[in-house]
């Protein structure tokens, strides 16, 4: 479903009392969120175990995608603040379609910065993605060349070659101090799908460089928020609990016979150029919105965010050229902006310096010419 413009906020940081991530870019009070999200739907309820703590947090990530949080409010599209929100109390995917460099990526981390969801997961899509790389990954083969090893060690049979050992072999224990689950770990897709108590913050960037069978594939995780990681399953008898790592740096996680349920459906954003139609299947079950191309006050927000010293009348000057310049060769991205203006502080605009040229060559349209 595309959703409705919603009313238009009186200030920047007011709006419908329904709203809870408000996209003035003002991180919410510590447990506020917990406090104002409402229980899910019925059908969109899970319960998986045992909850987890709160995920860390990356300001230094944060900083280098939004720039440090600004004492002056974000004032944020009614339209694309109805969508979030609905997505968040829906729990269904949004997906987020525009052109390059108008925002769709940062949409994510706007969203975790004010509800202070800690670290995004990002899983970036290629042609080659599959269902299982944004689950998990199992390194078989080093587990082989472990096992391997194993053998070797003295007191072992060498011309035993049988089964690779299990998590309780001592040999393998002693090479590696660690079963299977020191050859797994989730993706970023499996790591949002652990059961948190909060709903983690999942970036699904750029669905339309997948192969054509992707989408469908992803249809009954969203749908069941849940998934079976086989390798464990297996050995379920055998191990029950098994400590795996996670798309968190340095994250650990215990899976309990092979399957991870979510406790808190996470917030997924899905980000396409546009460049291809999704199945109707998938569609539906998603929130669709089309964000808009930078006006002169958001690309002057976004300059103020990364150079709060430059907010003066030539940089002012250069988002007017900048807009020009977007008008004739119609597709150039926001950080496009950004690098000019970095110049400008670098002194690379100076009286030597052929400034009208530069700006040729670092804004270079990005679509591909039509034959003439």
């Amino acid at each position: 479903m595309t959703l409705p413009p919603g009313p238009a906020a009186d200030s920047p940081g007011d709006g419908p009392g329904w709203w809870i991530y408000r996209g003035d870019g003002r991180p919410l009070p510590e447990g506020r969120l917990a406090a104002a999200l409402p229980p899910p739907p019925p059908w969109r309820a899970f319960e998986g175990a045992p909850a987890l703590p709160p995920p860390p947090a990356d300001e230094r990530d944060l900083v280098r995608r939004l720039g440090p949080v600004s004492a002056r409010p974000r004032v944020a599209d009614p339209a694309e603040v109805d969508a979030v929100n609905a997505a968040i109390l829906l729990r269904r995917p949004l997906l987020v379609t525009g052109k390059p460099g108008s925002g769709k990526t940062t949409l994510a981390y706007r969203i975790t910065r004010e509800l202070g969801l800690g670290r995004v997961l990002r899983w970036p899509i290629g042609s080659r993605s599959t269902l299982r790389d944004g689950l998990y990954e199992y390194d078989a083969i080093g587990r082989a060349q472990d096992a391997a090893t194993a053998r070797r060690m003295p007191g072992r049979d060498t011309d035993d070659l049988s089964d690779a050992p299990g998590p309780g072999d001592p040999h393998l224990a002693a090479l590696t101090d660690a079963g299977v689950g020191h050859y797994l770990r989730l993706g970023a897709l499996g790591t949002a799908l652990l059961p948190y108590e909060l709903p983690r913050v999942l970036l699904v960037d750029e669905l339309d460089k997948s192969d054509i069978d992707l989408p469908n594939d992803l249809l009954d995780v969203f749908e069941e928020g849940e998934y079976r990681i086989t390798e464990l399953f297996r050995m379920s008898a055998r191990e029950p609990v098994v400590k795996v790592h996670t798309a968190d740096p340095d994250g650990m996680a215990e899976i309990v016979r092979g399957r991870v349920r979510c406790r808190a459906f996470p917030i997924v954003v899905i980000t396409s150029n546009g460049e291809r139609e999704f199945p109707p299947a998938f569609l539906r079950r998603c929130l669709q919105y089309t964000m808009k191309e930078p006006d002169e006050s958001r690309l002057a927000d976004m300059v103020a965010a990364h150079f709060a010293e430059r907010s003066d009348e030539p940089t002012r000057r250069l988002v007017r050229s900048f807009l020009d310049h977007r008008g004739v060769r119609r597709e150039l991205a926001a950080d496009q902006l950004l690098n000019a203006v970095y110049l400008t502080t670098s002194g690379a605009r100076g009286p030597d310096t052929d400034w009208e040229r530069l700006l040729d060559l670092i804004w270079q349209r990005l679509e591909v010419a039509a034959p003439e």
